[in-house]
């Protein structure tokens, strides 16, 4: 399945960077949605390239009722970004990668961070897989719209994060 969203932030992409790694705004994220942070590891500064891991436990709710049977209550996914160091403008990149423990679904995409005056465009797109014969269509068209759903999420609370630290 196809996954692409796109937003629009009022902020320099430093800024967004910085709170898109934030590990207080990751577990706020985590938390809202139902889930749990398990652990954020960044190798390098955000000044530069760098990598980051998170892993969290979500709620399984939204899937079809065959898979969270097989899967249960929570799934723990670790997601992998691997930001490439800023453009001239500020603008940034990582390539993203999702799995999710103890089931064939793997999420490739792209963050794009584009730098359009005061703002910053958020887009995001890349493709969910899922290798489950029969069922693994379903789950990766009932993953595409959950993973689109939360970029606006984290847009929208980056929004309300940065206008209270501002």
């Amino acid at each position: 399945m196809a996954l692409s969203a796109s937003t629009t932030l009022p902020y320099p992409a430093a800024k967004i960077t910085e709170t898109f790694t934030d590990e207080a705004f990751l577990r706020h994220i985590s938390e809202l949605v139902g889930g749990s942070l398990e652990s954020v590891q960044r190798d390098g500064d955000v000044s530069g390239a760098f990598t980051l891991t998170v892993v969290r436990k979500v709620p399984s709710a939204r899937l079809p009722e065959i898979a969270k049977k097989m899967l249960g209550d929570s799934l723990t996914v670790t997601q992998t970004e691997r930001w490439q160091a800023p453009a001239a403008d500020g603008s940034r990149t990582a390539d993203v990668t999702m799995k999710v423990a103890g089931a064939p679904v793997d999420v490739n995409a792209v963050q794009q961070l584009v730098v359009d005056g005061g703002s910053t465009r958020v887009d995001l797109t890349g493709d969910v897989k899922s290798s489950i014969p029969f069922l693994g269509g379903k789950i990766a068209a009932a993953a595409e719209p959950m993973l689109g759903k939360a970029l606006n999420i984290q847009a929208q609370q980056a929004e309300a994060w940065l206008s209270g630290r501002s």
